[in-house]
């Protein structure tokens, strides 16, 4: 069982540290200028999924429920 704990731990660490760097790479979401003018309904705009900024926000919803999956399993581990 001390193991799994030790296990965890480290793939908790590597996560938060992943989900960090996913977060801050990033950019705001400040609609500027393009909003006004449409530029939402762009092309890019349309397959946002396949870019990289989609693959950012993809990338951060996996490491955040992993992030609080892992909070949770450690919690109820660490009082038992």
């Amino acid at each position: 069982m001390e193991i799994l704990k030790i296990v965890l731990s480290i793939i908790y660490v590597i996560d938060c540290i992943g989900l960090t760097v996913v977060v801050l790479m990033q950019e705001g979401k400040s609609a500027g200028l393009g909003a006004i003018a449409g530029a939402a309904e762009t092309y890019w705009g349309q397959n946002k999924g396949r870019s990289m900024e989609g693959a950012l926000e993809k990338a951060t919803r996996i490491m955040a429920v992993l992030f609080f999956v892992l909070s949770v399993v450690l919690v109820m581990n660490f009082l038992n």
